[in-house]
């Protein structure tokens, strides 16, 4: 199950579906891991609650990541059985007034990987700080056991036209995020926030390993629309040819 993950990182095809931090909706999160195996995702994300991790464990066999900013919630989910960490899904916490320092993000990751030290671990780059504080971040995170790193910014952003170019526009912060942060780390780079099947490509090409998209696909009503989605963003994966993913 993990080979299948460091082979989709390695050639640059993972696709992460994430159902929210927040979202302890058994049903919606069931709906969501079903249609992300069907549709032939790498892995999923959810929120890091033991009997969550438990339940979904039931009906997937996808590797589950499970997101919190809490690292003794994180180990409880290890003990679950969660495959993979992550210290993000920042973006629910915006819309609060809360944000994250560098410091801060640091800090839980020590005590994570304290905690949890033979997991992988994924941590996210919170997208309020100035790129080259971004940059600066990720190596520092890196150096302290940070395994995959991962970038944000839809919420940031404010597309101006509608299609494809806002599309585009929305995607622009972690995109930029995701080229500068892979060319300055040695582990993958999991290029989330804002991403459509339009911009999957794009966030290849700026250097990301992989990809994760959440509200393109976890805010639709039914399975079958999931399924559509998550198929379309893999064929725009699996369109990508490998000698032309850096610009």
């Amino acid at each position: 199950m993990l080979s299948q993950l460091t082979t989709a990182f390695a050639t640059k095809k993972a696709l992460k579906i994430i159902s929210g931090l927040n979202n302890f909706d058994y049903e919606r999160v069931a709906m969501i891991a079903k249609a992300a195996e069907i549709g032939g995702a790498t892995f999923i994300d959810i929120a890091a609650d033991p009997h969550l991790v438990a339940q979904i464990r039931q009906i997937t066999t996808l590797p589950i990541c499970v997101s919190a900013v809490e690292p003794q919630l994180l180990a409880e989910a290890a003990q679950a059985g969660a495959d993979l960490l992550e210290i993000g899904n920042f973006d629910c916490f915006y819309a609060q007034g809360r944000y994250f320092s560098a410091t801060e993000v640091l800090e839980l990751t020590k005590a994570t990987k304290n905690l949890v030290p033979n997991l992988t671990l994924s941590v996210t780059v919170p997208h309020i700080l100035a790129l080259d504080e971004q940059v600066a971040l990720a190596e520092t995170l890196v150096a302290h056991g940070a395994d995959l790193i991962q970038t944000e910014g839809g919420t940031s952003s404010n597309p101006q036209h509608p299609g494809v170019l806002g599309l585009i526009e929305k995607a622009s912060p972690t995109l930029a995020a995701a080229y500068s942060i892979s060319r300055a780390v040695s582990v993958p780079v999991l290029c989330a926030s804002g991403l459509s099947e339009v911009t999957v490509p794009l966030a290849i090409a700026a250097g990301a390993s992989g990809v994760g998209v959440g509200s393109a696909v976890n805010q639709l009503h039914t399975e079958i629309e999931m399924i559509a989605q998550v198929r379309s963003l893999m064929e725009a994966l699996a369109g990508i040819k490998q000698e032309s993913v850096r610009f």
